[in-house]
C-alpha cells in the first residue's frame, strides 16, 4: 500500500521542528546550504567505520568539496558509542580548530556527534549532565552547531534533544538529555539508506517503531506526541516488511525515515519499560539496542495491557487491524501483530537466540531498574517484575 501522503515523484519538502529538517530523495546536495546558514567555516564530520566502507561518507565529502566547504574529519565512532568516543571526537575537534559539526551515520554517530558537541564549552565528566539525576540543568546554550545526517531510519537522533552513551563512571548506558542538543537541521535523504542489509534494516526499524509505541502509552501528557506516534506506528507497520524485502524500495525508505524522526519527536512525552530493559542489555549482552526492544517489546506490552487496553486497541487499528473487534480483543492483536511483524523482518524471539546469557538476567534487571526509562512506564514495575520481563523473554 502506498503511503497516503506521499507524492507520486520523489520531492524534497524543508520542514520546521525546531531542527531545520531537508527530507527527500536527493536532500544531501542541500547540505552546504545548511553549512552557509549556520555560518560553518570548517565543520568536523563525525562518522564511524561503516558509514565510511559503504561509500556514503564519501559521498558527503563530495558533496562539501565541489561547494568549497573545508571541513576535517573523525570516523573511529564505535557501534553503541562510550565516553571514549566523544573525548576522541573532541580532541579532533580542537585540533582541526573546528567551529560546528556534521554528524553521518546511524544513532552511534549522530549521538557522539552530540556529546562532542557538549564536551567543546561543557567540563567533564558526562555524567554530571545526566538527565536521571537532573544534570540536564547544567546543559547550556553555548554548543557549536549541529547538522545531522542519519543513514538509517533507527534512533530518529537527527530530530532528538538527547544524546546516549555508556558512561565510564556509572558503567551505564546514560542519557543526556537537553533541548540544546536538537541539531540546527537535519538532512534526511532516504537515498542514503537504500543499501542498508535487511538485518540492520530490521533492527533500526523496529528501534523506530518501539520508540513510537512506548512514547504512545506512557504515562506522561503529551496529545501532539501522541498524534505522532500513531502516525509513525502506522508507517513503520506498512513500510517496515516492504523496505527489508526490497531494500531499494524509496517510498518504503521514505516511510521509515519519516516514522524514525516521528519516534524521537514523540519520545520527549517519555519512554517505557522496554527501553530501560534495551539499555540495559546493549552494556551486558552486546545486543543491538534496536534488536533487543523488538525481541523484549511483545512481553512488556502484556505487562501493560491491563492498564493499556485503550490505547493497544488503537495501536492495532494503527497497524491495519480491521476486525472490528471489542477494545479487549484488540489490545491483545495489537501484541500478536507486533509478534508477527518481528517474524516477518526475521527479529529472533528469545533473548538467547541473541546471544543473552541466563545467568546475566539479574544484573541486566538491576541496570534496568535504575535506567530512568521506565519511569514513564504506564504500569509501574519493580525490580522483580523487569526481571520477570527478561525471563519471559529469554
Amino acid at each position: 500500500m502506498k503511503p497516503f501522503d506521499m507524492p507520486s515523484e520523489p520531492r524534497i519538502t524543508e520542514l520546521s521542528w525546531p531542527t531545520k529538517i531537508v527530507l527527500g530523495a536527493g536532500a544531501l546536495q542541500r547540505l552546504p546550504a545548511q553549512v552557509a546558514r549556520l555560518n560553518m567555516k570548517r565543520p568536523l564530520v563525525v562518522t564511524d567505520a561503516g558509514v565510511v566502507k559503504a561509500g556514503l561518507a564519501q559521498r558527503l565529502y563530495g558533496v562539501l568539496k565541489e561547494a568549497g566547504v573545508s571541513f576535517a574529519t573523525f570516523e573511529e565512532v564505535k557501534p553503541d558509542p562510550t565516553e571514549r568516543d566523544a573525548f576522541a571526537g573532541l580532541e579532533a575537534y580542537r585540533a582541526n580548530k573546528c567551529d560546528g559539526i556534521i554528524a553521518i551515520g546511524g544513532g552511534s554517530p549522530l549521538d557522539a556527534a552530540k556529546l562532542v558537541q557538549v564536551l567543546t564549552t561543557h567540563e567533564p565528566p558526562l555524567s554530571r549532565y545526566d538527565d536521571a539525576t537532573g544534570g540536564d540543568q547544567y546543559v547550556r546554550d553555548n554548543m557549536p552547531p549541529l547538522i545531522a545526517i542519519p543513514t538509517t531510519a533507527g534512533t530518529g537522533s537527527e530530530v532528538s534533544r538527547s544524546g546516549v552513551a555508556t558512561l565510564s563512571d556509572t558503567g551505564r548506558k546514560t542519557v543526556i538529555f537537553s533541548p540544546f542538543l536538537m541539531p540546527k537541521a537535519a538532512i534526511c535523504d532516504p537515498e542514503l539508506t537504500l543499501g542498508l542489509p535487511p538485518g540492520p534494516t530490521a533492527a533500526t526499524g523496529m528501534d523506530a517503531f518501539t520508540h513510537c509505541l512506548e512514547a504512545y502509552l506512557s504515562n506522561g501528557f503529551h496529545p501532539l506526541a501522541d498524534a505522532v506516534a500513531i502516525d509513525g506506528i502506522a508507517r513503520v507497520a506498512r513500510s517496515l516488511p516492504r523496505a527489508f524485502e526490497d531494500g531499494r524500495d524509496l517510498t518504503a525508505r521514505t516511510d521509515m525515515m519519516v516514522a524514525a524522526m516521528e519516534g524521537a519527536m514523540a519520545f520527549q512525552k517519555g519512554l517505557g519499560a522496554c527501553h530501560a530493559l534495551a539499555h540495559a542489555l546493549t552494556p551486558i549482552s552486546g545486543v543491538h539496542h534496536g534488536l533487543a526492544n523488538a525481541i523484549v517489546l511483545p512481553v512488556v506490552m502484556e505487562f501493560n495491557r491491563p492498564v493499556s487496553t485503550a490505547r493497544l486497541a488503537r495501536v492495532a487499528l494503527a497497524m491495519g487491524d480491521t476486525s472490528n473487534a471489542r477494545e479487549e480483543v484488540l489490545a491483545g492483536n495489537a501484541i500478536e501483530r507486533v509478534r508477527k511483524l518481528n517474524a516477518v523482518i526475521r527479529i529472533p524471539s528469545r533473548l538467547r537466540d541473541a546471544g543473552v546469557k541466563e545467568q546475566d538476567l539479574v544484573r541486566i534487571s538491576e541496570k534496568a531498574f535504575v535506567d530512568a526509562s521506565h519511569r514513564g512506564n504506564p504500569r509501574p514495575c519493580t525490580q522483580q517484575d523487569l526481571l520477570a520481563m527478561l525471563r519471559e523473554s529469554f
